[in-house]
């Protein structure tokens, strides 16, 4: 079953650049990748599920919530040496391009203790960064998150627009560029 699932969202992936292309995505994934973000691939559009997911507080969240406003969503675990490695990159990012007009939000998905989730946090020195869960991964299931990190980057629309498996750095400059040109495709709307 997993395998399935497996070859499924890595078929998705392999045609969903040309369907992006087509539509006139004016988030150019393709450069990105050229510079080095080679696990980069364009998503098909569509509305992004609205399974709900928590926060450390107990509060609920769904991503509906965010609306109007690109993001960077990034699904971790506590126990997940890449995301041990790509987590400053994330905190930096929201650090200096977080605000009204963009957020990145990071997603322990799976059995995250919120001790390890803080411990992981302190150790990492992430300051800028939400602690949010999807402890049944409810969320990334119906995301087709089959490994961890996972990063989603989904427009002010709501719409997944590029999806990265694996780690990524994602202050440099073509993580960067990527960022900008999601952030401008969302203002010209």
């Amino acid at each position: 079953m997993r395998l399935n699932l497996l070859y499924t969202a890595l078929f998705c992936g392999a045609i969903a650049a040309p369907a992006l292309a087509e539509d006139g995505n004016p988030v150019v994934v393709q450069a990105a990748h050229d510079a080095g973000m080679t696990k980069l691939v364009d998503s098909f559009p569509g509305d992004i599920p609205d399974e709900p997911f928590g926060d450390l507080d107990g509060g609920e969240h769904r991503l509906a919530d965010y609306a109007g406003k690109p993001l960077l969503v990034n699904f971790w675990a506590t126990w997940c040496a890449p995301c041990r490695e790509e987590m400053p990159s994330l905190d930096a990012l929201q650090a200096e391009m977080g605000g009204e007009d963009f957020e990145v939000l990071t997603i322990a998905a799976g059995p995250n203790s919120p001790n390890a989730i803080r411990t992981f946090f302190e150790e990492e020195g992430i300051g800028s960064l939400p602690t949010l869960t999807d402890p049944r991964m409810q969320l990334a299931r119906s995301l087709g998150i089959v490994g961890l990190p996972v990063t989603l980057l989904i427009d002010a629309e709501g719409r997944e627009v590029a999806r990265l498996p694996g780690e990524a750095d994602w202050m440099s400059e073509p993580a960067l560029h990527l960022i900008e040109q999601l952030k401008d495709a969302s203002a010209a709307d």
